[in-house]
């Protein structure tokens, strides 16, 4: 192997861990998704565009697809805020606890919130020191919303120079552009997967929502926006799933605790199968085992937590090309 091409891994390696480290993963998967995005638009261009023209349209291309993304965390956002998004899950939570008081040992009533401040509070209460850590609130999410947006203007700013000619350049900053090609690769089959997951996980549960039960004469309170959420939070492994299943077991309770308990195995279900589900269709794209990917998965958390579990599919994904590429497997 030349050196030159042990440098670039040395390198990638550093990069990887630095990421991981300082809490940039957000930055550097959203630069990931505007590079790909950029890419996969810029193909359409027409092809006899001399140099001026194209870096215009690539430019155009780059701020459309920021803009895009931009705009649909935004509506995330404001969907969370709303007063029909999760203030009105959190109240229907709370309508729920409090029918649930009268109904348990006082022992145990006495735990459960009466007011949403309440739950926020014994929410905090129970995340403890962890709280700060993934606080969507105050000075910490300002600094992540700007390092997510100094991530895309960088992923930009490499989709716009990957175009430019480099039968030239030097021999090590080929090899860094090799290991770019390949994690890039890497991100879009494990990014489609993981949007492929969070699919079939909410069909499940809307199947179950707005369909099962209502066949039985059941309607769950705000079982559309559970559904929606269950999408939306869907794209984050485990805690993303838990969030959701949480909420519409406490609302299946407010039914009945027949419907709660047949919520609680439905969702036991899912759930239990989600992380076999990720291995195999990420697997699949990426053409990995289950047990490849699942070891990968406990080894990044037990070292990152869940910013390494978030990460270890693409990093996994993106170690398995670069040593297809090198024949070692």
């Amino acid at each position: 192997m030349h050196k030159y091409t042990i440098s670039s891994y040395l390198l990638a390696v550093t990069a990887v861990f630095l990421v991981l480290i300082f809490h940039l993963l957000p930055a550097a998967l959203a630069g990931l998704a505007v590079y790909v995005l950029t890419l996969k638009l810029a193909r359409h261009l027409p092809k006899n565009m001399n140099r001026v023209a194209q870096k215009v349209a690539l430019g155009v291309v780059v701020v459309c697809v920021i803009t895009c993304l931009t705009s649909v965390s935004a509506s995330i956002w404001s969907f969370i805020g709303s007063s029909h998004g999760i203030a009105a899950l959190l109240a229907t939570v709370v309508d729920t606890l409090g029918s649930l008081r009268r109904t348990l040992p006082a022992s145990v009533a006495d735990v459960l919130p009466t007011t949403i401040e309440g739950l926020r509070q014994q929410l905090a209460e129970m995340l403890g020191e962890h709280v700060q850590k993934i606080s969507v609130v105050g000075m910490e999410s300002i600094k992540v919303f700007a390092h997510i947006l100094l991530g895309m203007v960088v992923g930009g700013m490499a989709a716009v120079h990957h175009f430019r000619e480099h039968d030239t350049a030097p021999a090590f900053i080929g090899a860094l552009r090799s290991r770019l090609r390949n994690l890039t690769a890497a991100f879009d089959k494990v990014v489609f997967a993981q949007v492929k997951i969070s699919a079939l996980n909410t069909a499940l549960t809307a199947a179950y929502l707005l369909v099962a039960l209502p066949l039985f004469d059941i309607h769950l309170p705000m079982a559309t926006i559970l559904v929606l959420l269950t999408f939306a939070v869907g794209m984050l492994p485990v805690v993303g799933n838990l969030v959701s299943n949480t909420l519409i077991v406490v609302i299946s309770l407010g039914v009945s605790p027949g419907v709660g308990i047949a919520s609680l195995l439905f969702l036991i279900l899912i759930h239990k199968a989600e992380y076999f589900m990720n291995a195999r269709i990420v697997g699949h794209e990426v053409q990995a085992t289950a047990w490849e990917l699942l070891s990968a998965m406990l080894l990044l958390e037990a070292v990152f937590g869940i910013t390494g579990l978030v990460a270890a599919p693409v990093v996994y994904a993106w170690i398995k090309a670069e040593a297809k590429e090198q024949g070692m497997i």
